[in-house]
C-alpha cells in the first residue's frame, strides 16, 4: 500500500511552470473521478513529473500536504525581468530596486543591509590549495577557499523550501547552499570534491582543442581550444562557469571541499555555452556580467553557511587571485540633458536619491552636471543616457506629464524622414486592415541552403537561428502558420526590418525592406456582396495604394514579370534599374514545406530605394486646377503578351506634361478577335494648369501615342 498526495475537487493546484488550474469531479475511461494524485511539479515543490509522489509510512491518512512537508506561511513574489538586467537576477538585487523606489515614495535615506559575513575567520590551514589564473583575461578574479570535516546529507527543510519555490531541486546541503547564495546574491559558486584536486593545485586555462571532457551529465563533450578550464594538475575538472565535471562535484562521500567563487569573462563564457549547447543558472549570470566585487563577499557567506548547516571548518585563507583590478565606469550626467530627455524638470534631490539607493557614487555635483561612479554590478551602464533610463524607471514614466498641445509642420528638407515616413506608411496599411509583425533576423539556414552570400552566425544560439535573415518571407511565413493553427485564416500583415547579405568582399549588406503578406478572405459575405478571397490583384491594388499615398508614381516604373523557386507569378516595380517594389503568389510546393495549406499573396518594398526615389522629387505645392480636364478613351488590339504596364509606360513617356492619369477600364477577349489577341479599353486624362486646352491639340498628342503604340507594341486600334 502506497500513500500519496491527492487534490480533491474544489483544489487549485499552482504547479511549479504553467498556469494554475481547479481540480473538478468527473468522468475518466467511464470510471468517476473525485479528485487527482500528483506529481511534485503539480502542487509546486519540484519540477519533477516523471511519477506521482509516494509518501514515507509515517505519513497520517487524512493530512494535509502542508503539514506533512511543515510548510509555513510565506510570499512567492514572481518578477519579470529584461534578459539584461544581471543585477536583479537575485534577491539582494531586487531588493535593491524596491528599497530605491520606497526611499523616493516615502522620502527616506535607508540603506540594503546584506548578512554579516564580519565573523569569518578560519579554522585551522589543514587544506591549503594553490590557484594559478593563466588566462588573466578570460578569467579577472579567481577567489577560493577548502573546507574539511563535511557532512554530506540532505539539506533542513527551510532551505529545500526556499529553493524549491524559486524551481530549484535540491539536491544536498553543500550544493543546496551554494546555489541558495548564488540566488540570494547573483554571484555564481561551484563546489569541487578537494580529493578530486589532483596536486592540490587549481589550474585555470585552455585545453588543447578536441581534448574530451566528460561534465556533469555524462555527455563527452570535445573541447575548444578557447573553451576556459578548471584544471588540477592532471586535466579538467570544469568548464569554467558553465557546466560541472563528472566526477570533481560533491558526493555522499565527500569530507572535503574547494570553493570556487570567481569573476569570468561574459563573452568567453558565452561563446562557450552555445559551442556546447549548454545554458545553465552560472553562464546565463555570466554572460550577463557578474559583479567582480562581490567574489570574496560570496565566498564568506557560502563557507559560513556550509559551517553552520553542515558542521565544517574552514581549513585554508582566502585565496584571491585579482592581477589588475577592474576599474568603475564614470559617468557624466548634465542636468539639461535630463530635463531634455524626461521633458519635465525632477527635483535634483530625488535624482540624487534614487542614484544612491542604486548603488551609484556621487562624486561630483554641481549646477550643471553630476560626476558618477557606476557599480560594479550595472555593466550595462555606460553612457549618460543609461543613467537617466535608471532614474526615469525609478522616478516612474506614469509620473512623466505628457503635453496637452501637439504641434506639426511641413519640413522642406530635401532627405525624407525615414522615422516619419515609415510611421506614415504604417498609418496607411493599418487603415487597409493590415496588422503589424516583427520577427527576428536571425533564421534558419535551411531556407537558404547553401547561398554563398548568407551571413551566418560563428556562435549561433540554436541550428534555427544560425543565419541572418536574406529576405523577410520566412519570417511571414512562420507568422501566417502560427495563426492559421490557431483557427484564424483571413489575414492581412506587414512588416520593417531588414536583410543582410554577404558581397564579393566578404563586407556585410544591410537592407531596410517591408514586406506584405495577405491570405484568406478580403472581405466576407454580406447582403451586399458575396464574399471575396485574397489573390494577386487585391496585393497589386494595395501595393500602388500605398506606393502612390507616399508620392511615388508607379506609372513610371518599368513594370517586368518574374518567376522565382518562391513566386508562381509575380511583378516587380523598378526606376532607373533600381528596384522599388515586388509582388507574386507563394508558389505552393513553399506553402507546402512551410504546412499551410491555403493561398498567400506576397509583396515587399526596397525601404532604402523608396527613400531615395522620393527624396529626388522633393516637397512641390500644386494649386487646385483652374481649367477643365478632356478624356480620351482607345480601344487597343494588342497580342495576349503585352502587359498593360507596357501601354502605360509609353503614354507617360509620350506626354508627361499634362498627363494626368492612365487607366485600364476593359479586357475583352472572344467573338471576333482573333484567339491569340485581346482588346484593351485604356482611359486617358488631359489637363492643363495654364490654360484650356483644345481638342485639337489633345488629338495630335493621342495621335502621336497610338503612333508609339503601334511600332514598339504592334497595337492597334479597334
Amino acid at each position: 500500500m502506497q500513500k500519496v498526495v491527492v487534490a480533491l475537487p474544489g483544489t487549485t493546484l499552482h504547479p511549479t511552470s504553467g498556469e494554475s488550474f481547479e481540480i473538478k469531479a468527473g468522468k475518466i475511461r467511464g470510471e468517476v473521478s473525485e479528485g487527482m494524485i500528483c506529481a511534485e511539479d503539480e502542487i509546486g515543490i519540484g519540477k519533477d513529473h516523471n511519477g506521482i509522489i509516494v509518501l514515507n509510512d509515517d505519513a497520517v491518512v487524512g493530512s494535509t500536504a502542508r503539514e506533512y512537508y511543515n510548510i509555513s506561511d510565506d510570499y512567492s513574489i514572481e518578477i519579470d525581468l529584461t534578459p539584461n538586467r544581471t543585477d536583479a537576477i537575485s534577491h539582494f538585487g531586487v531588493a535593491r530596486d524596491f528599497l530605491a523606489v520606497h526611499n523616493l515614495r516615502k522620502g527616506k535615506d535607508e540603506t540594503l543591509n546584506l548578512p554579516d559575513v564580519s565573523g569569518f575567520e578560519k579554522d585551522n590551514n589543514d587544506l591549503p590549495i594553490e590557484v594559478e589564473v593563466k588566462d588573466s583575461h578570460a578569467c579577472p578574479r579567481y577567489t577560493g577557499l577548502s573546507m574539511t570535516g563535511i557532512e554530506v546529507g540532505e539539506s533542513p527543510e527551510w532551505l529545500k523550501q526556499r529553493l524549491t519555490t524559486v524551481g530549484l531541486k535540491p539536491i544536498n546541503n553543500v550544493v543546496d547552499i551554494a546555489n541558495y547564495v548564488m540566488y540570494e546574491t547573483g554571484q555564481p559558486l561551484h563546489v569541487f570534491d578537494a580529493d578530486e584536486i589532483i596536486g592540490n593545485k587549481v589550474i585555470v586555462q585552455e585545453l588543447k582543442k578536441g581534448t574530451p571532457f566528460t561534465t556533469l551529465d555524462g555527455e563527452e563533450r570535445k573541447l575548444d581550444g578557447e573553451d576556459l578550464m578548471i584544471c588540477n594538475n592532471r586535466g579538467g575538472m570544469c568548464i569554467a562557469g558553465v557546466f560541472g565535471g563528472l566526477t570533481s562535484g560533491v558526493k555522499s562521500s565527500t569530507k572535503r571541499i574547494f570553493i570556487e567563487s570567481a569573476y569570468f569573462s561574459g563573452s568567453g563564457i558565452r561563446k562557450t555555452a552555445r559551442r556546447h549547447g549548454l545554458n545553465t543558472d552560472a553562464s546565463y549570470r555570466y554572460e550577463r556580467g557578474a559583479n567582480v566585487e562581490l567574489t570574496v563577499y560570496a565566498l564568506k557567506r557560502v563557507a559560513g553557511l556550509i559551517r553552520e548547516i553542515c558542521g565544517a571548518r574552514i581549513s585554508s585563507d582566502i585565496v584571491d587571485v585579482y592581477p589588475e583590478k577592474i576599474k568603475r565606469a564614470v559617468v557624466n550626467l548634465r542636468w539639461d540633458y535630463l530635463r531634455l530627455l524626461s521633458g519635465q524638470p525632477i527635483k535634483k534631490e530625488d535624482v540624487t536619491g534614487i542614484l544612491r539607493s542604486l548603488g551609484f557614487d556621487i562624486i561630483s555635483n554641481d549646477e550643471s552636471e553630476l560626476i558618477l561612479i557606476v557599480p560594479p554590478y550595472r555593466a550595462e551602464v555606460t553612457r549618460e543616457v543609461d543613467v537617466v533610463e535608471e532614474i526615469l524607471r525609478i522616478y516612474g514614466y506614469e509620473n512623466i506629464d505628457i503635453p496637452a498641445r501637439m504641434t506639426s509642420s511641413v519640413s522642406t528638407a530635401e532627405h525624407q524622414d525615414e522615422g516619419e515616413m515609415r510611421n506614415r506608411a504604417s498609418s496607411i496599411l493599418s487603415d487597409r486592415g493590415f496588422r503589424e509583425i516583427v520577427n527576428n533576423s536571425l533564421t534558419s539556414e535551411k531556407y537558404y541552403g547553401e547561398e554563398a552570400d548568407q551571413v551566418r552566425l560563428s556562435n549561433p544560439l540554436s541550428s534555427e537561428l544560425s543565419v541572418m535573415r536574406m529576405a523577410l518571407d520566412h519570417g511571414g511565413l512562420e507568422s501566417i502558420r502560427f495563426n492559421l493553427n490557431r483557427k484564424s485564416p483571413d489575414l492581412k500583415f506587414f512588416e520593417f526590418g531588414k536583410t543582410y547579405a554577404l558581397n564579393e568582399d566578404s563586407s556585410f549588406r544591410e537592407t531596410s525592406m517591408l514586406g506584405l503578406w495577405m491570405t484568406g478572405l478580403n472581405h466576407r459575405k454580406s447582403w451586399r456582396k458575396g464574399e471575396k478571397r485574397s489573390d494577386f490583384f487585391d496585393m497589386k491594388e494595395e501595393l500602388e495604394h500605398l506606393l502612390k499615398k507616399m508620392g511615388f508614381v508607379t506609372g513610371r516604373a518599368r513594370i517586368k514579370e518574374f518567376t522565382s523557386e518562391m513566386a508562381s507569378h509575380g511583378l516587380s516595380f523598378s526606376v532607373k534599374k533600381r528596384k522599388i517594389a515586388r509582388l507574386w503568389n507563394y508558389h505552393p510546393d513553399v506553402l507546402s514545406k512551410m504546412d499551410i495549406d491555403q493561398e498567400v499573396i506576397g509583396g515587399e518594398i526596397n525601404w532604402d530605394n523608396l527613400l531615395w526615389v522620393l527624396g529626388e522629387k522633393g516637397v512641390k505645392f500644386q494649386a487646385l486646377p483652374k481649367f477643365p480636364s478632356i478624356r480620351r478613351d482607345l480601344a487597343l488590339l494588342l497580342d495576349e503578351a503585352v502587359q498593360y504596364s507596357e501601354i502605360e509606360r509609353i503614354a507617360w513617356d509620350t506626354e508627361s506634361r499634362i498627363l494626368r492619369s492612365v487607366s485600364l477600364f476593359d479586357i475583352y477577349r472572344g467573338k471576333g478577335i482573333d484567339p491569340h489577341k485581346k482588346s484593351y479599353a485604356v482611359s486617358l486624362l488631359f489637363q492643363d494648369e495654364k490654360k484650356t486646352l483644345t481638342d485639337k491639340q489633345v488629338d495630335r498628342i493621342v495621335a502621336n501615342l497610338v503612333k508609339r503604340l503601334g511600332d514598339e507594341l504592334g497595337a492597334e486600334l479597334r
